[in-house]
């Protein structure tokens, strides 16, 4: 990589010093664009001012090569404090730690909210460093939140959890599909994946060895995945009394159709919910909000916008079925809630009686079934974030 010059050292002297503007009084000495790749980093400067960014060519995505190019960088904006950001993707938050550690400023933004001109047709690591250098300056970028590492290694886990039961669920598919084909089926009204249901499988009797054979190795591959469930949903259980938002945890069980495993996930991949100023920023993160098209005196309304984070979307629509009973307090619902608090327990009371009416009433009009969960789980976003917002002033008492 060349040498760093700043873009107003160059113009100095080459003509008259350039005045207008001072990077110290914008915040930052240049806002430098990385477009992040698993073996490169392309990297793009732009000055405070309207100056075209400059591109700076590539580097090896180490932290070493890293670091180098930090020295190179304050070297020549005199150890001022720089702007970095990079867009979301699979490489991680390492280079962010780094960099936030070495003094500096960074961003991670959504690929998705980056604008793009409708007739950009040519795409490459230099266009993207340049871009992201120029709308980091004019501040046209959104960031996202970047968990720190106890969040990341929770989500870490539940992830992992949670992609093993797809695989359980898929070896669970291609059992069923290979015995419908041979003419062996479970009875319709009866439970399957029970130890009733264990035996029968292992009593069938295929007319040939090899399709035996067959049937035994799917049977092999749906209880090793079940294991590997089981085993992860052991290590999220033990792993959650260390972690700082345990009591939170225990808070959001409180509400009717969110178990312990539930709240380990909604917490896992949405962090601190106080972070949220409102239930309805929440509700739009989870993509729980209609979406719409308006122009004129026309306003038309469609399905959920279904963005932002589709795991925590998914687990609070399983959990807004629950509603579809009459609101009551049982015995089983008394025992889930005996650890939280009074006020999560005054809230959970609160969202029983509002939601289990407001699905009856939806239902009545006639509305479809899927659609007054997607309702019910859009209002059970709010009854999660009060009991954050309760929770969250108590631990951060607690933890002095």
């Amino acid at each position: 990589m060349s040498e760093f010059i700043p873009e107003r050292h160059r113009i100095e002297t080459a003509s008259a010093p350039v005045t207008g503007w001072d990077a110290r009084s914008l915040g930052s000495a240049c806002h430098v664009g990385l477009d992040v790749h698993k073996d490169t980093i392309a990297v793009a400067v732009a000055e405070p001012g309207r100056g075209e960014p400059i591109f700076r060519g590539e580097i090896a995505n180490k932290p070493k090569a890293v670091s180098k190019l930090l020295e190179k960088l304050s070297a020549a904006y005199g150890g001022e404090v720089i702007e970095f950001c990079y867009e979301a993707g699979p490489c991680g938050y390492g280079l962010y730690r780094q960099l936030l550690a070495r003094g500096h400023e960074c961003r991670v933004v959504a690929p998705s909210q980056t604008p793009r001109a409708a007739g950009e047709r040519i795409k490459t690591d230099r266009r993207d460093a340049l871009k992201l250098a120029r709308l980091l300056r004019s501040g046209d970028l959104t960031p996202v939140w970047v968990p720190d590492r106890e969040q990341e290694r929770m989500r870490d886990l539940s992830r992992a959890r949670d992609d093993m039961k797809a695989q359980e669920r898929k070896a669970r598919q291609q059992l069923n599909a290979f015995l419908l084909r041979h003419g062996h089926h479970w009875p319709s009204g009866k439970t399957r994946w029970t130890p009733a249901h264990e035996n029968w499988l292992a009593g069938l009797k295929m007319a040939h060895p090899w399709e035996q054979i067959v049937l035994q190795e799917y049977i092999n591959a749906e209880r090793a995945a079940g294991e590997r469930v089981a085993q992860l949903t052991d290590h999220l259980m033990r792993a959650l009394p260390q972690w700082s938002l345990a009591p939170v945890v225990d808070a959001l069980i409180a509400l009717r159709g969110i178990d312990k495993l539930t709240a380990i996930i909604l917490l896992a991949e949405l962090g601190d919910l106080s972070r949220f100023d409102s239930p309805k920023q929440l509700m739009a993160f989870l993509g729980l909000v209609p979406s719409e098209h308006s122009s004129g005196g026309r306003r038309r309304q469609g399905a959920i916008t279904l963005t932002g984070n589709r795991h925590a979307r998914r687990v609070l629509i399983e959990s807004a079925w629950s509603y579809r009973f009459p609101a009551r307090q049982t015995k089983h619902l008394k025992a889930k809630a005996a650890n939280a608090s009074e006020p999560a327990r005054r809230i959970a009371w609160k969202a029983r009686t509002r939601l289990c009416g407001r699905y009856r009433t939806l239902v009545r009009a006639g509305k479809n079934t899927k659609l007054v969960c997607v309702a019910i789980a859009r209002e059970l976003c709010g009854f999660i974030w009060d009991i954050a917002r309760h929770e969250m002033p108590r631990l951060a008492v607690a933890a002095q």
